[in-house]
């Protein structure tokens, strides 16, 4: 679509204007192709018409649609043009308060000129690991995206923040570095980002002054380079300086201060420190008092003084060197007021003794003479002479302010130094991040050398950024598969090569430098010569002729010539600069030392250039400062060519400092000047607007057709609507993931979406109001008809009625109604009589029928009876004979058993009797073959230092041979020189030729001499070794002697390990009296038996006597000392430790054999055994009764089903013989039994007897138990007194037989039982022998049964104390099996909550049940220990933590219920209170376990909150939960690729809940507390509700009314959630009370004053800065939505003035609630825990 056809009525346009640059108006008639002029209404009312140009025809810009405006990204507006970004800046910054816009790669950033609180550590946090497009643009943002990049691609960043004086790059460039020192924290105990920060208030205070734009100016460009280690962490940092601005120390503009150093250390003066500096105040200093202004509104220079010096300290510059830097700094002042005074027109002097003078030289330790004179005079040295000339006062004053110029820079880069030494650390560098600090482009009134540098380094930088926005915008479009086009930008290379090409401004400048007669004047006319004319870039000023004007990429300046060959010369006089180098001060002295100057970064970078630098013809231009800002201009941008830049721009919103007040003039200028406004035109040319598929899809699915939406291909989908909507395809280009379209377009489709929903809106507004009409009239004309028909009702009644006709009709109205009431009458009474009869013969009918039917019924039920019951007794008996059968045999078969085993155990016991007496017996064969050895050794060892002796007495032979051989030698040697000097005194005249033979017999001689020293050596040398081996091989027999010793402790450790399996077998032998006793009770029923039995005994006795006479016979002291010579005694004396194990071993000795004495009294007690035996006795007499009782059940069922068969019978007459039959069988069958019991067991006589009278007598079951109760007590006493003369010992086997009587009795009741139940089975005569001999079989059974029982006694079931037993040296064992091995998973499923908690306690308990501190002591501390080693080794296995979280709390709890306190003991049972502790108080281990409790949950808490929090944000304000609520905004944000993952998850409010049940089940499977679970439920809702809020705060996109919907929809999922795990009591939901307020202040409206107070009042739970921040971030999605208004947003702040908040914007997600662990006593009973064996603890004993 062409451009010209949006120029329509109702269209917005921007026209020029004077005051606000652009104004906008609104089309009022449709714009025609030709027309020369475009009818306009303005805002204010006006109309107007607005010429266009008759030759370009260029019609005003366009304006963005409503919904466009306030955008995060200016490349996201559809029609980008200046008025659009100044704009839209204006909307964000004035109205939504936000001073953070994208422009492309660029952030700008407006100077609020205000504190806001978007720069705490939560919103760093909140910025951290975000992608560029997902939060608000930010500072932070950006130094993310640097940050991010740099650890993505090993690449390094640099961060170029530029702009005016006052535009706020100095706090940028601090924010950015603040970011990074927060985000990658190393741990390190060296600090380095605190030291990282801490340099920025150094460089602050001695390169920052007051300037008339900024009270905190940067007077020079600092690039900071951050370096990284390969983990990312900051491991130092440097810095680099560019062009101070020197003139400032010696002058001041008006309004202006020097340097902020200078007037803190005048605020200091008074501090002893600062004493001998003789400082004043300000104002009385020259350097400082120029500006008239010396004091900052706002600024404490003494506080600043404070915090200064705190850095120095803080970077580890010491207090000397920093009192040497504050004399530098103090003499400068004092140089400034050195007074020069002029003696005539070319004279001037300065008096020696002006007290400034005096101390500026004192401070610096030079001459005064020195200084006083070279100050007012100037060498001048030529060929033939050297010539002093005096100065006039002016340029002394020049030489004053020059030196003191030169000292300030040299401190200033010697400060710079020193910070950059402090900031390098240990480590080797990876990859660094810059951030680049520098002046932006400057035009004042008057320009001078300074302004000239600075415009010349942004010029250098805008040709960087131009390259790097080309070349970005050239990466996109090859990735998206688009063609390539070349786009016009502004290059700025001529302007760059008229100031550093060869014989350009800088050179000429140079050149007249060299001049010594050089002028200002001189080189401006040569600039002229050169380029007026020539160059369209260079202009002269019509009025002026001390000017030169330079047409820059932003603007053009005029630049006046004066001073610019003293700035660039900046010389000064040697014999100055000899003074100072001549000073005893150190700091200054080294300051003027002749180096070469070389940069920090030259040998840690190596660069490769853009584009080839133009390197200086001529030495001597090095040292001007011009060169030397190229040269550094330079390799700064060689630097930044290395890396990938990111760009901050800031502006200045006005000149007065207001906070929020944007003046449109100033803020374009400041555009057009940092490169924004190119960014935007080079965005415009190409295709601005660039939108994904999908949310091309989502916006504009409403213009599609109904055949489109039906597609399943999206793109191709979006492909098709876009070429029926836009015809001309160069308006849009389809890339692989995006489209892209040009300027207007996206708002020519904002305008069909409109129109097409105006168009549906109209539709749905027509037919309801047609509706509604419809409506309406349907009910008046129902209303009408009806109000007609009454009407004509009542006219026709009128017309018609009259007294005739109404007598007649009431006359006729009667006899109908006799008439036909008699002939009703008739017809009645005849239906009557026919309904009587046929009712009579038709009961009588059905009467019949139904007795019929109930007669075969009944005797159908009599004969099913009978059949059935029969059936039944049928199949009872066969069932009751097979059961019957299998238990009796069951029984016989385990009695059978039990003898098996018992003498099973008894070989066995006699097997290892034998086997422990044979180890014994080894064990004392294995200590006679130690003693051999130690003979061996001792023997050995005596031939060793023989052969020592022997070798010694060699190697002294030896020693003493080479002495006497070295003697002859030296006898010879001097036999020699006696010769040579006969022969010297002979031959004299041949001396050189002697003396050559002389020397060389000499050497010979000595070389011999050497040899047989070297031999010497040799032979010594070997020796030493000879000497070293025999010493080792005597460390080797010492090593084998500790060796035996140790093995001498291993076999008394051996022996002690014998001694407890003796004692273990005198407890095992207590079982050989029982077994005795029982074979002389088996002795009377089963001789065979008791002749096996008594053969045992012997053979066990026999065996018991030889092992005891081996283990006391086995070792003899005398025998042992027999066998040991007198030297292997005198050897043992010496070393002592053999016969400290002999001595242990024979006390082992004694105790076995006091064990074995105390064994022979225990056998001759048998009462102890007896005991044992009847508590046996008793618990198998308790099994047999439940046996019967079972039985006794079923015999009851059997008697209730005969007693029902009874009654049955009594309606038939004919069963009564039956039963009378029955009665006199089961008689019968008694007196059966009754000699059957006679003939087995002679005392059951009586009760057969007693059975047969109660069955005659009373035929009651209940008679039948009373007498045999009376029977067995009979019994019983009898029984109680054979066992009283079978147990005279000991009086307590009274009443194990009375006990045993009674298990007699009870046999006895229920043998009688079945008696009378087989009574009740005699009903079929066919039946009644064999039911008679099984009853005789079970009688015989029983009784055997009952003699075996008195003989064999199981062993009863223990009564545990809940305890747990262990030793000492298992103490380790239990840690690692209960907690370090302990998984969560697998076996601890099927654990009973806390079981791994209270098995240690029931071995804490075990602990305090002996009394033994040490031990109890030992086992809390382990347990604590290793506690704390699980939770350190699984730091983020989320299960871990809430196993022993939940275990932690279970130990706490039952320290506390078992501590014997009685606020713990309220809810125990009795046994419980029993188990409590004894002996010792563990509070203080209670409240060690309680802390370990709360960092167990601390870092359990952090655990969950890392799980979910990745989840929050995309589940509760990205993810769509109701489908068609949200709609995308036409954003397009041009996200960078280096910021997407496509291949990210995908989290839903769904993963939340998903992620919430797993948390929760995990800790109830872990038997968690439910108050604890509900305290961690809390603290999550806490962190999803602080998170979401603070993405809200941050993220303009989310605030909008559809957004609240579907957050408040999320909340009610929560909710959900909650009740159905029963979390109500929690207070989560309570956490989310500010999520739901804001999802209210969301979909409010927002307009009225009632609005206002209703906000007020509902958002308690947000503070007034947060209610501000979401009204002036709300964003409508539609143009149908209106925005807030800024009155309302004042208007709500007014209200909330006076409310108490937290003036915080974020809510501190890192916040944690205090955790309470409530008491819960464990109902568990410690008797019945078992300790499953997985956990392989075996170790451990229940007691």
């Amino acid at each position: 679509m062409a451009l010209a056809e949006l120029y329509t009525k109702y269209n917005r346009v921007w026209i020029p204007d004077p005051e606000d640059v652009w104004k906008s108006a609104e089309i009022t008639k449709d714009y025609k192709p030709g027309e020369n002029v475009l009818e306009l209404l303005l805002e204010e009312g006006t109309e107007l018409k607005y010429p266009l140009d008759s030759v370009t025809k260029d019609l005003p810009h366009l304006r963005n649609p409503d919904i466009l405006v306030g955008e995060n990204d200016l490349t996201a507006l559809s029609y980008l043009h200046e008025p659009a970004v100044l704009h839209n800046l204006k909307v964000r910054f004035v109205e939504s308060k936000i001073i953070y816009t994208y422009c492309g790669i660029i952030l700008v950033a407006i100077n609020p000129y205000k504190q806001l609180p978007i720069y705490g550590d939560a919103i760093i946090h909140a910025y951290s690991g975000q992608n560029m497009g997902d939060m608000d643009p930010h500072i932070f943002a950006v130094a993310e995206e640097a940050y991010k990049q740099m650890a993505r691609n090993n690449k390094n960043q640099s961060i170029i923040v530029s702009g005016e004086s006052g535009a706020g790059k100095t706090v940028s460039a601090r924010y950015a570095m603040r970011y990074f020192a927060t985000v990658s924290k190393s741990g390190s105990k060296t600090h380095v980002e605190d030291k990282v920060l801490a340099s920025n208030p150094i460089t602050e205070a001695i390169g920052n002054a007051k300037t008339t734009r900024n009270d905190n100016s940067s007077r020079f460009g600092k690039y900071t380079e951050i370096s990284f280690d390969r983990r990312y962490q900051i491991i130092g940092a440097n810095m680099r300086t560019y062009l101070l601005e020197k003139s400032r120390v010696v002058f001041q503009s008006e309004n202006e201060r020097n340097y902020h150093i200078f007037y803190q250390l005048c605020a200091s003066a008074n501090q002893p420190e600062f004493k001998n500096l003789k400082l004043v105040s300000a104002d009385e200093f020259r350097y400082t008092c120029m500006g008239g202004k010396m004091y900052i509104d706002g600024v404490d220079d003494r506080a600043d003084m404070i915090e200064t010096q705190r850095t120095f300290s803080l970077l580890g510059l010491k207090e000397d060197f920093q009192m040497d830097v504050f004399k530098v700094l103090a003499a400068v002042l004092h140089l400034g007021n050195v007074e020069i005074k002029g003696i005539s027109d070319d004279r001037s002097s300065v008096n020696p003794s002006d007290k400034h003078l005096v101390v500026f030289c004192g401070l610096l330790n030079i001459s005064p003479d020195g200084v006083s004179r070279w100050l007012c005079n100037r060498k001048i040295i030529t060929v033939s002479e050297t010539v002093v000339k005096p100065m006039p006062k002016l340029r002394a004053v020049n030489a004053r302010d020059a030196l003191a110029k030169q000292i300030y820079a040299h401190l200033f880069n010697c400060i710079i130094d020193r910070i950059n030494k402090a900031l390098q650390f240990p480590g080797k560098k990876h990859t660094f991040i810059g951030v680049l600090d520098i002046y932006g482009f400057e035009t004042f009134e008057t320009n001078s050398f300074e302004q000239f540098c600075i415009n010349y380094a942004n010029e250098k930088l805008q040709q960087q950024f131009n390259l790097h926005v080309f070349k970005l915008e050239q990466e996109e479009y090859m990735k998206e598969d688009i063609p390539w086009t070349l786009i016009d930008f502004y290059d700025n290379q001529p302007v760059i090569d008229l100031i550093e090409a060869k014989m350009g401004i800088l050179d000429l400048l140079d050149e007249e430098c060299l001049f010594p007669q050089g002028k200002d004047e001189n080189w401006l006319q040569k600039l002229y010569n050169n380029y007026l004319n020539k160059n369209p870039l260079f202009e002269k000023p019509r009025m002026s002729n001390q000017s030169f004007v330079i047409q820059h990429f932003a603007d053009k300046v005029e630049y006046r010539c004066h001073g610019f060959l003293e700035k660039n010369r900046d010389t000064m006089y040697e014999e100055l600069i000899d003074i100072l180098k001549a000073s005893k001060f150190d700091l200054l002295a080294n300051f003027f030392q002749e180096e070469e100057p070389t940069s920090p970064f030259s040998k840690s970078i190596n660069f490769k250039a853009a584009t080839p630098g133009i390197k200086p013809s001529n030495k001597q231009l090095r040292t001007t400062v011009g060169n030397k800002f190229r040269s550094s201009l330079y390799l700064l941008m060689e630097t930044l060519n290395a890396t990938t830049p990111h760009y901050v721009r800031c502006i200045k919103p006005n000149e007065e400092k207001l906070p929020f007040e944007y003046d449109s003039k100033r803020v374009v200028q400041q555009l057009r000047a940092c490169g924004v406004l190119e960014t935007i035109r080079i965005s415009a040319q190409s295709y601005p607007s660039r939108w994904t598929y999908t949310e091309f899809y989502s916006r504009y699915s409403i213009l599609m057709t109904q055949q489109e939406v039906t597609l399943n291909d999206k793109k191709q989908t979006c492909k098709t609507v876009l070429q029926r909507l836009i015809h001309d395809p160069n308006q849009y280009k389809f890339g692989r993931t995006k489209i892209f379209f040009r300027a207007g377009q996206v708002a020519y489709l904002e305008k069909l979406r409109s129109d097409r929903l105006r168009g549906a809106c109209v539709t749905i507004q027509k037919n309801l109001r047609g509706w509604t009409q419809r409506r309406k009239y349907l009910r008046m004309r129902k209303a009408a008809i009806i109000i007609q028909q009454y009407v004509r009702g009542k006219r026709a009644v009128r017309q018609t009625v009259s007294a005739a006709t109404l007598k007649q009709g009431w006359a006729a109205i009667v006899i109908q109604k006799h008439c036909r009431g008699l002939l009703v009458r008739r017809v009645w009474q005849l239906i009557q009589v026919a309904t009587v009869t046929i009712q009579a013969y038709a009961r009588g009918w059905l009467a019949r029928i139904r007795f019929k039917k109930i007669l075969k019924e009944y005797k159908a039920t009599i004969l099913q009876k009978h059949a059935r019951a029969w059936l039944a007794r049928r199949r009872f008996q066969s069932i009751r004979r097979v059961v019957l059968n299998v238990q009796l045999s069951y029984r016989v078969q385990r009695l059978q058993k039990k003898l098996e085993d018992q003498n099973k155990e008894n070989h066995g016991l006699l097997e290892r009797l034998t086997g422990l007496a044979s180890a014994h017996s080894h064990d004392v064969d294995k200590l006679q073959k130690l003693e051999a050895n130690l003979k061996k050794s001792t023997a050995q060892k005596k031939m060793f230092e023989e052969d020592l002796k022997k070798h010694k007495e060699e190697t002294k032979q030896v020693i003493t041979q080479l002495q006497t051989h070295n003697a002859n030698l030296t006898e010879e040697k001097l036999k020699l020189e006696k010769k040579l000097q006969e022969k010297t005194q002979e031959m004299k005249d041949n001396v050189d030729d002697i003396r050559k033979k002389l020397f060389d017999d000499l050497a010979g001689v000595e070389r011999e001499r050497k040899i047989l020293e070297n031999g010497f050596e040799i032979q010594k040398d070997d020796y030493e070794k000879q000497i070293e081996a025999l010493k080792e091989e005597m460390k080797c027999l010492r090593e084998e002697k500790i060796q035996l010793q140790q093995q001498v402790q291993e076999e008394f450790l051996i022996n002690d390990g014998l001694k407890q399996d003796i004692t273990q077998l005198t407890n095992q032998a207590k079982v050989i009296p029982e077994l005795r006793k029982e074979i002389v009770v088996l002795e009377t029923q089963k001789k065979e038996q008791d002749k096996q039995f008594k053969e045992q005994m012997q053979e066990t006795r026999a065996k018991m006597s030889e092992v005891t006479r081996q283990l006391l016979g086995g070792l003899n002291e005398e025998e042992l000392l027999s066998r040991l010579s007198k030297e292997d005694l005198e050897q043992i004396n010496e070393d002592g430790e053999l016969l400290f194990a002999y001595e242990a071993l024979k006390e082992a000795i004694r105790v076995m054999e006091n064990h074995f004495q105390a064994q022979k009294e225990g056998y001759e007690k048998e009462i102890e055994s007896l005991n044992y035996k009847a508590e046996h006795l008793q618990h198998e007499t308790d099994h047999l009764q439940k046996l019967f009782r079972e039985e006794n059940n079923m015999n009851d069922n059997i008697r209730l089903e005969v007693k029902r068969l009874a009654s049955e019978n009594m309606a038939i007459p004919q069963y009564k013989q039956q039963i009378s039959e029955l009665q006199r069988k089961s008689q019968e069958l008694e007196n059966r039994l009754k000699d059957q019991a006679i003939e087995l067991r002679g005392n059951m006589e009586v009760i057969a007897c007693e059975l047969r009278n109660n069955l005659e007598e009373e035929g009651s079951q209940r008679r039948i138990l009373e007498h045999q109760k009376e029977t067995y007590e009979k019994e019983v006493q009898e029984l109680q007194e054979k066992v009283e003369e079978k147990q005279d010992e000991n009086d307590q086997l009274q009443k194990q037989f009375q006990s045993e009587s009674q298990a007699k009795n009870k046999l006895r009741q229920e043998a009688s039982r079945l008696i009378a139940e087989n009574m009740d089975f005699e009903e079929q005569v066919d039946m009644k022998d064999r039911l008679i001999k099984k009853l005789q079989n079970q009688i015989q059974a029983f009784r055997t049964l009952e003699k075996v029982n008195q003989v064999h006694a199981p062993v009863a079931p223990k009564e545990y104390l809940g305890m747990l037993e262990y030793k000492k040296d298992d103490e380790s064992r239990l840690i690692k099996n209960i907690i370090l091995d302990m998984k969560p998973r697998g076996v601890v499923v099927n654990m009973i909550p806390g079981l791994p908690a209270h098995i240690l306690f029931m071995c804490v308990r075990h602990a305090d049940y002996l009394n033994d501190a040490d031990k109890l002591k030992s086992l809390m501390n382990s347990i604590i220990n290793g506690v704390k080693q699980v939770i350190q080794d699984h730091p983020e296995d989320f299960e871990t933590l809430s196993f022993w979280l939940s275990n932690t709390c279970h130990l706490l709890n039952c320290l506390k219920q078992y501590s014997g306190e009685e606020e713990f003991m309220k809810h125990n049972s009795p046994r419980q209170n029993k188990n409590c502790l004894k002996n010792f108080d563990l509070s203080e281990h209670r409240q060690i376990i309680s802390d370990l409790a709360i960092r167990i949950y601390q870092q359990f808490i952090n655990v969950m909150e890392s799980g979910i929090q990745p989840m929050i944000v995309p589940g509760m304000l990205e993810h769509e939960s109701l489908q068609g609520i949200s709609s995308m905004k036409p954003t397009g944000f041009r996200k960078r690729s280096s910021s997407i993952y496509e291949d990210t998850e995908v989290y839903t409010i769904s993963s939340i809940l998903q992620q919430l049940g797993y948390f929760h089940s995990t800790m109830c499977q872990h038997g968690m507390d439910p108050e604890l679970i509900k305290q961690a439920v809390k603290q999550l809702f806490y962190l999803i509700t602080a998170v979401t809020l603070n993405s809200i705060f941050l993220r303009k996109d989310m605030c909008s009314c559809r957004k609240g919907m579907q957050i408040r929809c999320n909340i009610s999922y929560l909710e959900e959630w909650l009740k159905e795990k029963n979390l109500q009591g929690s207070c989560a939901i309570d956490t989310m009370e500010p999520l739901c307020q804001t999802a209210w202040l969301l979909q409010v409206n927002k307009s009225t004053d009632e609005d206002a107070k209703e906000i007020c009042e509902r958002c308690s739970g947000l503070s007034a800065v947060q209610v501000v921040k979401i009204l002036n971030s709300y964003t409508p999605i539609d143009d149908f939505e209106k925005r807030v208004a800024p009155s309302f947003v004042r208007k709500v702040q007014s209200i909330l003035q006076g409310n108490e908040g937290s003036a915080q914007l974020m809510l501190d997600s890192k916040y944690l609630f205090q955790v309470t662990f409530p008491f819960s006593p464990s109902p568990q009973a410690l008797e019945v825990i078992q300790v499953p064996s997985s956990l392989k603890v075996g170790f451990l004993t229940r007691l």
